[in-house]
């Protein structure tokens, strides 16, 4: 039988990266949409370039994501892509409803069109002030954010259009999940790049806010899994894709350091500016949907998961 053929939006990510090796391990047929030119380096996937094809395309231009979809012909389609930063979508919420929930719409009218089974990447996001925690599927979702919002519209869309047209189309509810390939504007990476820094010499503090501060973190590697395992299933549906731990940003600290090997007496100064409001409602999941429907757990401890990163780190400042 001919290979399976699968379309990966924002596949030079993160996400993108773990989920094109794990899928070229199954034998996949891989294509991936870009917005650079597709000569531009793509470090994420040093490992899989040569077995993967690349197509561009952009969220705002819904004729390109036609384009790309036209020329990968998917059986399957993960769209991954999207702003990641929260923060930067108060500047131009407009522009952030339309690259998500625009973006999402037009996908899920193409899956109609041409059949393929759908995966869109949601976000802890949509739940915002929930007023309880954990988080489930079914808790109240009362988002505080313009990025927010247009992930909830995002996971509306699938909702609704799989309902209306029995579409096979599912959502990841994902909570922070972080690896080597996260960037360093990213909370965890700034933590384990600051580490492996004073583990070389190269800096004496590290700079943050509230040490007391809760998230719930995996690897995005688990990640990955779970969105291809959506896939794979009889049933569409959405999920809750977390650790169902909750971890302080001290305890980051602490796992950086130790990983590093570095002593983390006096080298954390809390700086009011980057100290943030008290979130009404912690943003912890509960996964059980996911562990007891699609058989999936967070394999990667968290302790392992900042290990790694400061080793990327520390590799990276050896050069």
């Amino acid at each position: 039988m001919p290979a399976r053929r699968a379309l990966i939006t924002g596949i030079g990510g993160q996400d993108g990266s773990y989920l094109a090796e794990l899928l070229t391990e199954k034998g996949y047929a891989v294509v991936g949409m870009v917005r650079q030119p597709l000569d531009a380096p793509q470090p994420n996937l040093e490992s899989v370039r040569s077995s993967i094809t690349l197509v561009q395309g952009e969220l705002l231009e819904p004729a390109s994501l036609r384009a790309a979809v036209a020329q990968a012909a998917p059986d399957e389609l993960y769209h991954l892509a999207a702003p990641t930063f929260v923060s930067a979508s108060w500047e131009d919420p407009a522009e952030t409803i339309a690259a998500i929930a625009g973006a999402t719409g037009t996908l899920l009218t193409l899956a109609l069109e041409r059949g393929f089974r759908l995966y869109v990447a949601a976000s802890s996001e949509v739940f915002g002030d929930a007023g309880e925690t954990p988080q489930r599927e079914s808790s109240p979702m009362r988002p505080t954010s313009p990025y927010g919002v247009a992930k909830l519209a995002a996971l509306g869309l699938v909702g609704v259009m799989r309902e209306r047209h029995r579409l096979h189309a599912s959502c990841g509810i994902l909570y922070n999940h972080e690896s080597p390939r996260r960037p360093q504007h990213f909370l965890p990476r700034k933590v384990t790049h600051a580490a492996a820094s004073i583990a070389r010499g190269r800096q004496e503090t590290l700079r943050l806010g509230d040490l007391g501060a809760v998230r719930d973190w995996c690897h995005a590697k688990d990640v990955a899994r779970a969105s291809w395992l959506m896939l794979q299933q009889d049933q569409p549906g959405d999920y809750v894709v977390a650790s169902g731990r909750p971890r302080t940003v001290g305890e980051l600290v602490d796992a950086a350091f130790a990983a590093a090997g570095v002593a983390g007496g006096g080298r954390v100064e809390v700086d009011p500016a980057f100290v943030r409001p008290t979130e009404p409602t912690r943003l912890i999941g509960d996964p059980s949907r996911a562990r007891d429907h699609l058989g999936w757990t967070a394999t990667i401890s968290f302790e392992t998961m900042i290990a790694e990163m400061v080793a990327a780190d520390l590799a990276a400042l050896a050069d």
